[in-house]
């Protein structure tokens, strides 16, 4: 797979990215974009969020802070991008955890994201594949326990599923890659995964709804974990932002641990 070719498309591009995300993460994510090539809008108010979707490349939706602004906004954005045919992204932060977050869930899903993207435990309870109570932001579960839900999701909605943990899963119409980048300290770092779905947002308004790279990403951010890896989890956080900014090919392919199968 030559997986390298995603990325430089991506940083060619530049392609400009709306977010309405929590507020633990906002800056983080919006740095990770610029980091990684591509512009960040971060803006929630349901008043221009119809006009960030049509300019926008793609729409990455984060459910990490919810309150009734923000949801109005986000079902406003999703409707505008299902309508306008623009890829996006659900980010399901805690899934399963309260019923605020499960109706604003299934609400959201009338739009088919082009991509569904959490941990396990989030990914199972989006699905409803098992009675197994939500962790919350941290999985409880392992990333291999979500696959099945992964691929009911990806038949009930045609989404793209990326299931996040120590091994990384992209589901698609198929096929599974199978992605084993990163470093456990990465978990000590809140919001990663939130700034994981909103590169995941960079490719898809460069590449579309492409599973293979997607998968490169997913891999990318992987990587720029594992180089990142210094101190502890401040330095971490730092220094993944320079990682993502200057990663070249021959690190990117000498690092890569990912493969593919059919299902």
């Amino acid at each position: 797979m030559k997986l390298w070719k995603h990325i430089e498309h991506l940083r060619n591009t530049a392609p400009l990215v709306h977010n309405i995300t929590n507020f633990v993460v906002m800056n983080n994510s919006a740095n990770a974009l610029l980091a990684i090539g591509a512009s960040p809008i971060m803006a929630h108010a349901k008043e221009e969020v119809p006009e960030m979707v049509k300019i926008s490349n793609a729409l990455v939706i984060n459910i990490g802070t919810l309150d009734p602004t923000f949801i109005e906004g986000m079902l406003l954005a999703a409707k505008t991008a299902h309508e306008l045919g623009k890829p996006w992204i659900l980010d399901p932060v805690g899934a399963g955890v309260s019923h605020l977050r499960n109706s604003t869930i299934q609400k959201l899903l009338e739009y088919h994201p082009t991509v569904i993207r959490g941990n396990a435990s989030e990914v199972v309870a989006v699905s409803s594949a098992t009675g197994i109570k939500s962790k919350g932001v941290d999985s409880s579960m392992n990333s291999s326990d979500a696959v099945e839900s992964g691929k009911e999701l990806h038949k009930n909605f045609g989404t793209i599923v990326c299931i996040s943990g120590a091994t990384d899963y992209v589901i698609s119409q198929g096929q599974i890659f199978e992605i084993q980048n990163g470093d456990p300290m990465m978990t000590k770092v809140t919001g990663l995964g939130c700034s994981l779905s909103a590169v995941l947002g960079a490719v898809l308004g460069a590449s579309g709804a492409d599973p293979e790279a997607i998968a490169s990403v997913v891999a990318y951010f992987g990587i720029s974990g594992e180089l990142a890896k210094g101190l502890g989890p401040g330095s971490l956080q730092v220094q993944l932002l320079d990682h993502l900014y200057s990663i070249d090919q021959s690190t990117f392919e000498n690092r890569l641990k990912i493969c593919s199968y059919t299902w």
